[in-house]
């Protein structure tokens, strides 16, 4: 047993389903007491699995004891334990909630009500559409947020023949539960006495979209307008599927000259690295179909090209990188493989997983003896952090020297939630986002016109270094020894070219804390492998449940990287928690595939504990019956005939609700429909009907429709019309931010609201290249003259030493 950080931090789970679950279960994870309230029938999710095994009468589903991992449960009938609830919450420090139970839906226990009895307390709140707006009492699912978010067809997944298809599993409901994790984390670091507001749309539009909105504002284009396949991608080789990426430009020369066609590479081409691509794949194809998996990736990984085999619940956990990491443990109470935790530290600040409860197991323990070393009432005993004004990372100094999205976009919410990051590039290498949104070199400070790096680095100040130099180097160790957190994302490789490992930051600065977010871990045989999103995807089982049952699976092209940041700012968050509490400084291995591989849990999960293989299934899914796409009667904006609405029924009232809706009323008397299992055996002909009623009428008139009977729909959005969506403009997600060089654009914001605040989340754009040099050289004691120097030099600069190639990313 370590000496967890959260250990003395007690939350009471007052939530039903996947976010709430994996929320506590990250905390607990870190040695918080999370207590789980469930009413007499316990929760759902004890009865539930993706594959519809058959569950044990008193047992537990497989998803359920891996997400309940050392809780506690306590049953609460809401008629006769009004008092007992409240005691618990009276002596605890944060709840988490969400809809879905007769205890969390009593007026008692709703939000509002809980933050008025209990002011100390962190109020998490787990909701579909948030708890305000227009929508907030609009039903949902995962399969319809992803549609509203853009996220079904805003990086063209699917095939132009068929309908677009959604991100497989449950990815949304993961990526909640981390934001509501590392929110909940946040709004301790100023003494809680909060209400904190999470919206899923929101997580999923940060999570499945590429700041879209900002995209389209600033380049009067979409990121993507249609659908087409990733050349190469996921291709079948001699014996099995792998991933293969190009996502940038030089990737793609390698991939020519590995495939032994150097006569492809056209620097001058007028073509998109894309485009090219597309126009060789048959050829790529064929190359790839006469080698075998592990002769691809021998050859990749020598090019430094993106590659992963293609992992599945069934193969993944003898995939040889997972086995010498120990990448998945033996669940402690029922014996099957589940991934363990998304990051490691050093010193060890994660306790063991202990087994799930049974239900009600410590209802007497509590109802005995409350909550340990707590007096109900007494507030000088519940929490170690005293409560303070400003915002949570007030007072913290961040060296960011992180690219792409996966790490900007875990420095990011430090920076929109007050901390001082210092983005650091060069001017021989920018930040790559800088180079990928397709401006001609030929237009005047190009590299400050890309939205993406707009959108991910607000707030944050913008210093460059030649670390190759002596002096960059210098410089960079006396930066390191006055900031509290150091972040960066390179391969491991990398880091050890530049001497920048944990022993020579700790030797600056002893009490520092270290995040590193290398794509697969600081070891095992894949360590230095790139990693950009669509390979991690591959690697996790995301993608193969992702597309056509008849197909290839699909790269989602975009969970990857996000949620890798959300789970490392998790891991940022108990780290520094032990570094208040022990003065010792702290190394964080935030590896993107082991963020990914949790919240495609499931896969392995449900293969270990029941022999079954979770498959893709176009827009079917695991949750809802009838769950589909279908054709409105419009032409979208481009022309076509590609409009379409989500429809996700999840519960047998809803089915009642659907039936009244499209005026099938034998539908609702019809006793083999009036299952989960019913209407998934007659899917088919369900659908058949759908597709017929959707195509005479516009997705507004069948949202309209089917939200008046309380059935969850969604229009299939364009992501780059989310600024659309009225519940977002009444909760104000999206703010307007002007910039030095570029024309004041919409950017989105944070997917939860802090009662404490902050009002307004961008304070400042992202910095243009170098922005703040003098003031942060200044602040170290250098003069004009040493710094001007510098810039003679090249140490330091403003513009790229370097031209991107002709040859776009786009």
């Amino acid at each position: 047993m370590v000496n967890a950080p959260l250990n003395g931090y007690t939350v009471v789970d007052l939530s039903v389903g996947i976010a709430g679950a994996y929320c506590t279960k990250l905390l607990a994870d870190a040695g918080a007491t999370v207590i789980k309230v469930e009413p007499p029938e316990g929760d759902p999710l004890r009865r539930w699995s993706a594959s519809g095994a058959e569950i044990a009468p008193g047992g537990d589903g497989a998803l359920f004891s891996f997400l309940a991992c050392s809780k506690h449960s306590v049953v609460a009938d809401p008629e006769s334990d009004l008092d007992y609830v409240n005691a618990l919450l009276g002596s605890a420090d944060a709840v988490v909630w969400s809809r879905g139970s007769n205890v969390a839906e009593h007026v008692v226990f709703t939000p509002a009500a809980v933050r008025s009895a209990h002011p100390h307390l962190t109020v998490t709140s787990i909701t579909p559409f948030g708890l305000d707006g227009p929508w907030a009492e609009c039903p949902a699912t995962e399969f319809t947020l992803q549609a509203w978010s853009g996220g079904i067809v805003g990086l063209g997944r699917g095939s132009a023949d068929r309908a677009p298809v959604y991100v497989g599993g449950q990815v949304g409901e993961y990526l909640a539960g981390a934001y509501a994790s590392a929110a909940t984390l946040a709004s301790r670091l100023r003494g809680g006495a909060e209400l904190v507001d999470v919206s899923m749309l929101e997580t999923q539009i940060l999570g499945l979209t590429y700041y879209p909105v900002a995209y389209y504002e600033m380049l009067g284009r979409p990121w993507r307008d249609a659908r087409r396949l990733t050349v190469p991608g996921i291709a079948r080789a001699k014996d099995g599927l792998i991933d293969i990426g190009c996502g940038t430009a030089q990737q793609w020369f390698d991939l020519c000259a590995m495939t032994g066609h150097q006569d492809w590479i056209d620097e001058d081409s007028p073509l998109s690295i894309t485009e090219q691509a597309t126009e060789k794949a048959d050829e790529l194809y064929a190359w790839v179909d006469s080698h075998t998996v592990d002769e691809i990736r021998d050859l990749a990984t020598a090019f430094r090209i993106p590659n992963a085999p293609v992992a599945n619940g069934a193969n993944i956990i003898g995939l040889d990188h997972f086995v010498e990491r120990g990448s998945f443990v033996s669940n402690p109470r029922d014996g099957f493989d589940q991934p363990g935790p998304p990051y490691r530290t050093t010193p060890a600040l994660l306790d063991a997983p202990g087994p799930a409860p049974r239900l009600g197991e410590h209802t007497d323990l509590y109802r005995r003896n409350s909550i340990p070393g707590r007096e109900i009432g007494d507030p000088a005993t519940r929490n170690a952090i005293s409560a303070r004004t400003g915002l949570p990372f007030d007072g913290l100094r961040v060296l960011d020297m992180t690219t792409f999205w996966a790490g900007p976009s875990c420095t990011h919410i430090l920076a929109m939630l007050g901390a001082e990051v210092i983005h650091v590039e060069s001017t021989r290498r920018p930040d790559g986002t800088r180079l990928i949104a397709g401006i001609p070199v030929t237009e005047e400070l190009w590299w400050e016109k890309s939205p993406i790096f707009s959108g991910l680095n607000t707030n944050k100040k913008g210093l460059t270094l030649d670390l190759q130099s002596d002096a960059g180097h210098d410089l960079l160790n006396r930066f390191i020894a006055t900031c509290d957190v150091i972040v960066e994302n390179f391969t491991p490789r990398v880091v050890d070219q530049i001497g920048l490992d944990f022993a020579a930051v700790q030797a600056i600065r002893p009490d520092v804390v270290m995040l590193r977010m290398p794509g697969f871990g600081l070891d095992g045989p894949w360590r230095d492998n790139p990693a950009f999103a669509y390979v991690i995807e591959a690697a996790s089982g995301i993608s193969w449940v992702t597309g056509y049952p008849d197909r290839n699976p699909y790269e989602p092209y975009s969970v990857g990287d996000p949620n890798a940041g959300i789970h490392a700012l998790n891991a940022l968050l108990i780290a520094l928690e032990h570094r208040r509490r022990t003065g010792q400084g702290v190394l964080v291995e935030a590896a993107m595939v082991d963020a990914a591989i949790n919240v495609a849990a499931e896969q392995v999960i449900e293969y270990s504990a029941y022999g079954a293989l979770l498959e893709r299934d176009g827009n079917r899914g695991p949750t809802a019956a009838p769950q589909n796409l279908y054709r409105t009667n419009e032409i979208d904006e481009f022309g076509r005939a590609d409009c379409w609405v989500a429809v996700a029924v999840a519960t047998d009232e809803q089915w009642v609700g659907l039936s009244e809706a499209v005026e099938r009323p034998d539908w609702a008397a019809d006793p083999e429909l009036s299952t989960a299992a019913g209407r998934r055996a007659g899917h088919d002909a369900i659908d058949g009907y759908l597709a017929v009623w959707c195509a005479d009428r516009t997705g507004d008139e069948i949202v309209a429709a089917l939200w008046e009977h309380g059935v969850p729909v969604a229009k299939v959005l364009q992501p780059h019309r989310q600024t659309e969506i009225p519940q977002l403009a009444a909760r104000g997600f999206f703010e307007d931010v002007g910039h030095p060089v570029n024309a004041r654009t919409p950017h989105s914001t944070l997917p939860f609201r802090m009662s404490r605040g902050p009002e307004r989340v961008h304070v400042e754009p992202a910095p243009l290249l170098g922005q703040h040099n003098h003031e942060l050289l200044a602040e170290l004691g250098l003069t004009a003259d040493e710094i001007a120097d510098l810039e003679a030099g090249g140490v330091i600069g403003n513009a790229p030493a370097m031209g991107p190639s002709k040859a776009k990313t786009g």
